[in-house]
């Protein structure tokens, strides 16, 4: 941890000092306009006074040369200190997550959780303390869409898996490109839309505009009306009802399809801002020399049928928009009569999407794909010691499951104590008992999370760790829901029946089950938690179970050693109550209820 904290603070500082010599360049360029513009303006109506009207001419063009020049840089400085602030802001911010004071980040990614996914409300996905307010360093929509898909939907080929890897290896140790990556989209990440009207809006043709009469028409329609108005005013050549008529036209013209035009001109419009970062990520995509297949891969795939690159046509995009953007001026009612301007920006768009309009999506969503890759990269770089897992083909000669040394929770920076687990075929389930905040639910986690870091390419919280692929299942936080008149209890009974419906589908399921059947009576919940195990067992799906319920490891002799025990224990120090979070083998032996009822005042 310490080489990277180290490279956090040294790039943080440096950045920290080129934004102070820029904000002092800043404010000196800004002094000099100042200065510039009444100096100039001086000397200009001296000379006009008492000297020269040419040379005070000439001194009010130098002045104005000398403000808009000074205006420029100023403006340029600007965006580089902007930029300089950003890079600093997210050293510290890497600074905090080593740290472990992470849990500040704003982006939570609340908007994609989902209670009925197998896994990702259990495994903290989503939301405050979460894996991706952990990680996240996407800022465009379909990049922090990107990185959630994959959470919650990991890829199951180790091939794929393989390649993700030497792609997320290779990011890791690019962290100048990588912050300078994210950067980018920082600087416009307030500016950045929703974008699935815009991607619809691609797809759409209006064909119409691509008329070759149309073209010509409004090309020819304003040349002449202007023309007409020019031969009128000099020496009135035409009556006045020519260009009248002309006019006319043009404002009849405006009005077919007007409501149609205007929303897809506004559609497009609202993502001026964001198709000039877009580039700008593009550009930085295209000009990286990559090493690894999957990042070339992915790099290969921004570019036209002409094999221009993707960040070229996205420019041009962003120069039509700009067209659109005349659109705001108060006197653009009068532009656009005279030349049809609406539709030279109708022709350009429809002319821009006939070439690159079904491309748009699979570009947009590449880059999000880089995003997503540059966020998982952070883990290699800010954990050097961790492992990179090693994935089992289904048909591998290694036993199904899974093998850890060290094995902790991600997220756990400060207070993580890690264990060696084993299980494998034909021990495929383990039986997890403990007392109350002993560990075990956090035990099941641990292993949720890191069989998930694995499958997404990334390196898991452990000294060595080997897999096979499963489908990750979870049965831990289930609530009641009042809408649909559903208990605790029966919402965990539905769950359950999802878990026992895809072990009877794949063999490949691997469930993570805390205290199961706790909402009933301890007699049924024995009962039940027998023969759920037993069904799972029996439909060769593997998991942990954690339950209070200790007559529940004497399955590990009925099974003959299929059902494995193994326990956490409190001990107890001057009356007060302590946890090492050590896994150990075997059924637990101490309890600690009645210590936490006393605890509350309760008199036992």
């Amino acid at each position: 941890m310490k080489e990277p904290l180290k490279i956090y603070e040294k790039r943080k500082e440096r950045y920290k000092r080129l934004s102070a010599k820029q904000e002092q360049t800043a404010n000196r360029l800004s002094n000099y306009r100042l200065l510039t513009s009444l100096a100039g303006f001086t000397i200009a109506v001296f000379l006009y006074l008492k000297v020269s009207k040419t040379l005070a001419l000439g001194m009010g063009i130098l002045t104005l040369g000398g403000f808009l020049y000074l205006a420029s840089r100023h403006r340029q400085v600007r965006r580089q200190l902007r930029y300089s602030e950003i890079i600093a802001k997210l050293n510290e911010k890497g600074i905090q997550r080593l740290q472990g004071n992470w849990g500040n980040f704003s982006d939570l990614g609340e908007e994609f959780e989902d209670e009925k996914h197998p896994y990702a409300h259990d495994l903290d996905l989503f939301g405050q303390g979460s894996f991706f307010q952990w990680i996240i360093s996407a800022h465009t929509p379909l990049g922090r869409i990107s990185l959630s898909q994959i959470f919650k939907n990991p890829p199951q080929n180790p091939d794929k898996i393989l390649a993700r890897q030497k792609a997320i290896s290779e990011l890791g140790k690019s962290i100048g490109w990588r912050q300078r990556f994210e950067a980018e989209s920082i600087k416009a990440s307030h500016q950045f839309q929703k974008v699935e009207s815009f991607l619809q809006w691609a797809k759409e043709r209006e064909e119409g505009y691509l008329k070759p009469v149309l073209k010509v028409a409004v090309i020819i329609l304003p040349l002449l009306t202007i023309i007409m108005i020019a031969l009128y005013f000099i020496g009135e050549a035409v009556p006045w009802y020519i260009p009248l008529l002309l006019i006319g036209v043009h404002i009849l013209l405006l009005q077919l399809y007007k409501k149609e035009r205007l929303i897809a001109l506004a559609t497009v419009y609202k993502h001026e801002a964001s198709l000039k970062t877009y580039t700008n990520l593009l550009r930085q995509i295209e000009k990286k020399k990559f090493c690894s297949a999957e990042l070339k891969r992915l790099q290969k795939s921004l570019r036209d049928r002409d094999g221009k690159p993707a960040y070229q046509q996205i420019a041009k995009l962003s120069k039509i928009v700009e067209r659109i953007s005349n659109r705001e001026n108060a006197m653009f009612i009068f532009f656009n009569i005279l030349f049809l301007w609406d539709y030279h920006c109708m022709i350009a768009l429809e002319e821009w999407k006939n070439k690159s309009g079904d491309l748009l999506k699979n570009w947009l969503e590449v880059l999000g794909d880089f995003e997503e890759l540059s966020s998982l990269a952070n883990i290699p770089f800010e954990n050097p010691d961790w492992a990179w897992p090693e994935i089992s083909p289904s048909d591998a000669s290694m036993a199904k499951g899974l093998s850890a040394q060290q094995l902790g929770h991600p997220l756990l920076t400060k207070k993580r104590v890690c264990n060696d687990f084993t299980l494998t075929k034909p021990s495929g389930i383990v039986l997890v008992t403990g007392s109350n905040m002993s560990g075990k639910s956090t035990f099941l986690r641990t292993v949720g999370t890191n069989l998930l870091l694995a499958y997404l390419g990334a390196p898991v919280c452990a000294r060595d760790f080997r897999c096979s692929i499963f489908e990750i299942w979870t049965c831990m936080r289930v609530r009641d829901n009042l809408e649909e008149s559903i208990s605790s209890f029966y919402a965990e009974i539905l769950r359950i029946k999802e878990i026992v419906a895809a072990a009877q589908k794949s063999e490949s399921v691997f469930f993570l089950l805390d205290e199961i059947f706790k909402g009933t009576n301890s007699h049924d919940r024995h009962q039940g938690a027998i023969a759920l195990i037993k069904q799972l067992q029996k439909e060769g799906a593997m998991g942990l179970v954690s339950t209070h319920d200790l007559e529940l490891g004497e399955m590990e002799k009925e099974s003959q050693g299929k059902i494995k025990n193994y326990h956490f224990r409190e001990y107890y120090k001057n009356d007060e109550i302590y946890f090492d979070y050590k896994l150990r083998e075997g059924i637990s032996t101490t309890r600690n209820a009645l210590y936490l009822i006393r605890l509350a005042g309760i008199k036992v």
